[in-house]
């Protein structure tokens, strides 16, 4: 009798053992065709899906939303960069078989009790979406061609020797494209970001202001032929007017602008060779000597002309042309005058 018993125990253990070995395989059977819940590709949840149904919604959900174009906006203004522009593709197939590969890890048991108790895998796979740098690189350069605004300088014009023409600098205006690069990058490959990107730029100051050019111009001498002036400028600022002669016709004092490129105390006088100069011509009249028609103070200008006294006896010649190119002064005015010019001062003559 006992004996019996133990033969129809047995039996009863297989007869569990074979149904629980069937169990185990109909559920493992039915989970094979599916992917497991819990299973994530990129942000879609593609758990319970078959392969075909997860590509649909993948395709749906992750590449669609990207077809849409970014939009970059600025004062008013938009540049779009598609996903043909930027390249943007993505293997969608890749994605799913890795999402069903990770649905059937673990071994038989593993996988049917997930089934029998609606347990997840909780797992992610990465949105394997790829895109061109290098066209974003260049849709950022145009944008910022449009964008860039080149700082403006202060400068000096010369408008006339009444007016310096100093103008303001004006700062610029510089995109910043790291950081846009930056944000298009990040949007263009996430579905639920936003596809709309504002631009930022930042304000580029010139590299001479007034401040500076004042600075790059403490002295600057105009003179006005036709008014017979001299204007001293200091700062940019008009500081004092003089009274002088300019060259006669045919010897005008040369127009134009120019730098003193010399100076001297006493001068000696290097005669030129001309009409005028007779039969003094290649001679060296010596400084402080009463013969020499410079007088105490010189300011060379260009080819010959300068700035310097003349004579009292010819004081009645200012205001008029009656040099022979030079900038004749009275000498108390050109020794003042002397003691603010230094060499390279600009000088513009009208």
């Amino acid at each position: 009798m006992r004996r019996r018993l133990v033969v129809i125990t047995a039996a009863v253990v297989v007869l569990v053992l074979g149904g629980l070995a069937v169990a185990v395989a109909v559920l493992d059977a039915r989970g094979k065709d599916k992917i497991a819940d819990g299973v994530r590709v990129g942000t879609v949840d593609v758990g319970g899906l078959t392969e075909a149904e997860a590509r649909a919604k993948v395709r749906r959900e992750l590449l669609e939303p990207l077809d849409e174009p970014i939009v970059v906006t600025y004062d008013g203004r938009t540049w779009k960069l598609t996903a043909k522009d930027a390249h943007v593709r993505a293997d969608v197939d890749g994605m799913v078989d890795e999402a069903m590969r990770r649905s059937q890890e673990g071994g038989v048991l593993e996988r049917a009790w997930r089934q029998a108790t609606g347990g997840k895998v909780n797992a992610t796979i990465p949105a394997q979406v790829e895109y061109s740098r290098k066209a974003i690189s260049r849709f950022v350069a145009d944008i910022k061609k449009d964008v860039d605004v080149a700082p403006v300088d202060a400068e000096i014009s010369f408008n006339s020797a009444e007016d310096l023409g100093a103008t303001d600098g004006r700062p610029g205006v510089e995109l910043k494209a790291r950081r846009l690069k930056r944000r298009i990058e990040a949007a263009i490959a996430n579905p639920d970001a936003k596809r709309t990107v504002r631009a930022k730029t930042r304000t580029v100051e010139p590299a001479v202001t007034r401040e500076t050019l004042a600075e790059n111009y403490p002295v600057v001498l105009t003179v006005d032929r036709n008014a017979f002036k001299l204007h001293l400028w200091k700062g940019l600022k008009l500081e004092k007017t003089y009274d002088v002669r300019v060259g006669q016709q045919g010897l005008e004092t040369p127009a134009g602008l120019y730098h003193i490129q010399n100076k001297a105390i006493d001068p000696a006088w290097n005669v030129p060779y001309s009409d005028w100069t007779g039969d003094l011509a290649g001679k060296v009249i010596p400084g402080g000597v009463p013969e020499n028609p410079l007088k105490s103070r010189w300011m060379g200008i260009y080819d010959g002309a300068g700035i310097h006294g003349i004579d009292p006896s010819q004081y009645h010649t200012i205001g008029t042309a009656a040099s022979h190119g030079c900038v004749g002064m009275r000498i108390p005015d050109v020794e003042e005058l002397y003691d603010e010019v230094p060499v390279g001062a600009p000088i513009y003559i009208e």
